[in-house]
């Protein structure tokens, strides 16, 4: 999919989420003919002609300075996630390269994976932003068992896990939160890195072979992914939920430390210290040193 085309779908899907009451606008008669507001109303809040808009609409974002897409980021009451990506559309029809710095390729340096092993206590597990899983502490590593166990391919990629394999749907309980999760962040990092050609085969396998990626994926939705709650159905231990941060490596350009954690004297924090004890028993071996694969950037 071209640029201009992911530019004129996300505008469209953004616009058609904000009614004229929402923006403040008289809601003249009751036979809209579309659903949303109407490009010349998103013209009149960002204070551009209407023929304007409606090429900025078309994909022509190249020439756009920051103030006409701050303007159009609040016309359409865009949120930190999609006016990030709204720029991130813009610089890829510049052709202007992302804000992020290069992003480094090769193993992971020791000392980020000694922190990483460090967090003894919660899974943890650094990906990329196509949701490659490139080192895990052994807790992380217990936590996504079945992701090892069921392919051979490295790094494992948790996207292909959750929609190609049966039992992703077994392993992710809030199956739809999941996915709308999941298919946010990779258009994220499709408006970040229009050049990457691994992203790009990733996301056409995916919408290739899933119907529920594929109507995912036609919504447009970006999403920051910092904090939060994440259920899991482990086969060993059951159902656990746990308490997500997301931390972003400064000094790994691209790559995310991800750590779980639960409050002390909770259920939940029982299962994660069973999930402790099947780790240690199930394979010392392996769960002994983190996985850590070659960075693919």
């Amino acid at each position: 999919m071209s640029t201009e085309s992911d530019i004129r779908e996300f505008l469209a899907s953004r616009r058609a989420k904000i009614t004229p009451q929402q923006a403040g606008l008289p809601a003249f008669g009751g036979n809209r003919r579309v659903p949303g507001l109407r490009r010349e109303e998103v013209a009149l809040l960002a204070g551009v002609s209407i023929d304007y808009y409606v090429r900025l609409e078309r994909g022509h974002l190249a020439g756009a300075s920051e103030e006409v897409l701050d303007s159009v980021a609040n016309a359409l009451q865009l949120d930190d996630a999609e006016r990030a990506h709204l720029y991130d559309l813009a610089r890829a029809a510049a052709k202007r390269p992302s804000r992020r710095l290069k992003r480094p390729r090769g193993p992971l340096p020791d000392s980020v994976v000694r922190v990483l092993n460090s967090l003894s206590d919660c899974p943890a597990f650094i990906r990329n932003g196509r949701l490659d899983v490139l080192a895990t502490n052994a807790l992380g590593r217990a936590l996504y068992s079945p992701l090892y166990t069921r392919d051979a391919r490295q790094p494992v990629n948790l996207a292909r896990f959750q929609f190609l394999d049966p039992a992703g749907r077994e392993f992710f309980p809030h199956w739809e939160e999941s996915v709308n999760t999941t298919v946010a962040l990779l258009r994220t990092e499709a408006g970040r890195a229009p050049g990457d050609s691994d992203l790009t085969g990733l996301i056409g396998e995916l919408v290739t072979r899933s119907d529920e990626f594929r109507t995912a994926w036609a919504k447009h939705n970006v999403r920051l992914h910092y904090t939060g709650r994440k259920a899991f159905r482990h086969p060993a231990i059951g159902e656990i939920t746990l308490d997500f941060d997301a931390m972003e490596l400064p000094a790994q350009p691209g790559l995310t430390l991800t750590a779980y954690s639960t409050p002390p004297n909770t259920p939940d924090h029982d299962k994660l210290q069973l999930l402790a004890t099947w780790a240690a028993t199930e394979d010392p071996q392996q769960n002994a040193n983190p996985t850590s694969t070659d960075q693919q950037a």
